[in-house]
């Protein structure tokens, strides 16, 4: 099977600031991990808060440079597709973030917002945009006349369905999700994610999937990685890690996880 993303001892450290009353010292928020992602796959990222899950996400797509270590997509070197300029990357990979309405531009109106990516990254014609946006929008379960509304008017379910188009509309086939089912209501969760099971086939997709929500981790994942403390402590497929984890931090993590009890209605006796 194919490997769209090789990393390799990745590392990332961060130079505290310093004062007259203490010295800067060097935090490493990540720390020599190494893991594939393969063609078609989706490779969860699990671990608590500053676990180094959104660092290693930032540094996949280009808004962190690692310190050191190799990074390959789609087979080549991230520093050298950064070093292509914006197109060559943005073409590879995309992000889809947390917050879905702060991550469109409130000042632009979604037909806007998705012809930029239309444009500088797949060369389209004005032309042509609107019949491609359309298309996005359906692809989303969108209506078209979304186009002319802007971000502020939307629901976050249907913020993150934008903001997914938007990531699909640079026709790159690896997505870094960071965490985008967090910010909806539950109900709206289990929607979002059925979308994306149906997007990965349709557009042939793989996911880097970074969660703290293990419940979500194991109805979409086919591989998990657990993070600890800036390192990869375990991978394994999705069925065993839930079933038969190795590491006694995976283990800590999957007993924490919250269990939904649905406590059966009281009938009141009639007479």
């Amino acid at each position: 099977m194919k490997k769209v993303i090789e990393v390799h001892n990745l590392k990332k450290t961060y130079q505290s600031q310093g004062g007259w009353w203490r010295r800067s010292t060097a935090v490493e928020a990540v720390k020599g991990i190494s893991f594939e992602l393969f063609q078609g796959e989706t490779l969860a990222v699990v671990g608590e808060s500053g676990s180094g899950k959104s660092t290693l996400a930032r540094m996949l797509v280009g808004l962190e440079s690692p310190t050191s270590g190799t990074l390959k997509i789609q087979g080549e070197e991230a520093s050298v597709l950064a070093q292509r300029g914006v197109q060559a990357l943005g073409k590879t990979i995309q992000y889809v973030f947390q917050d879905p309405v702060a991550s469109l531009n409130p000042r632009k109106t979604i037909g806007q917002i998705l012809r930029v990516p239309l444009r500088r990254l797949c060369g389209y014609r004005s032309s042509d945009c609107l019949p491609r946006m359309q298309e996005l929008l359906t692809a989303v379960n969108m209506p078209h006349d979304a186009l002319n509304c802007y971000p502020h008017e939307f629901s976050g379910g249907q913020a993150q369905r934008l903001a997914i188009a938007r990531a699909l509309a640079a026709e790159a086939q690896i997505l870094v999700l960071d965490e985008p089912v967090s910010a909806l209501d539950v109900s709206v969760q289990a929607q979002v994610l059925l979308l994306l099971e149906d997007l990965k086939q349709q557009f042939a997709l793989s996911y880097l999937f970074i969660s703290h929500d293990l419940a979500v981790v194991e109805s979409i994942a086919d591989r998990v990685a657990v993070m600890n403390s800036g390192t990869i402590v375990e991978c394994a497929t999705t069925q065993t890690l839930f079933s038969a984890p190795e590491h006694d931090y995976s283990r800590q993590l999957l007993a924490s996880a919250p269990v939904w009890q649905v406590t059966p209605p009281v009938v009141q006796p009639t007479f």
